[in-house]
């Protein structure tokens, strides 16, 4: 198995792209706002937490992401970037959209909310498996 190191930095670099797009003002975080009732001006005291928080979330994602791609490679013989883009699908949907999917039920959130926040882990682990594949 194999795993290009300058790939995993450029796929974690891509997912925080993706992070930090999804979340900017826009149709989206205006929703999301609406949504948490969290507002730039709450989230201030707390900023530089959540952006270490979500570094090392990410960083720990396009690992992970990378080894589930590198055995799936040398399992299959296959290093397509399609076949990366599927293990991030596969991922997503096992892991990342079914335990949202859960929690929000159970804690009676809004489904628009649950859309945006699997919406935006979809874009994540397709962006990072994306640029793995093609490392």
């Amino acid at each position: 198995m194999e795993i290009s190191w300058v790939g995993v930095l450029l796929a974690f670099v891509a997912g925080m792209v993706v992070a930090m797009a999804w979340y900017s003002k826009g149709a989206i975080a205006d929703a999301w706002e609406r949504l948490t009732g969290i507002t730039p001006e709450k989230s201030r005291p707390v900023r530089t937490r959540n952006l270490i928080l979500l570094a090392v979330s990410n960083a720990a994602t396009t690992v992970g992401l990378a080894f589930a791609d590198g055995l799936t490679s040398a399992a299959t013989g296959n290093d397509s970037v399609w076949l990366a883009v599927v293990v991030g699908l596969v991922a997503w949907l096992a892991l990342s959209a079914s335990t949202l999917l859960q929690h929000n039920s159970f804690e009676q959130k809004p489904l628009k909310l649950t859309i945006i926040n699997t919406g935006y882990q979809l874009a994540l682990f397709l962006a990072i498996t994306l640029v793995l594949g093609l490392f």
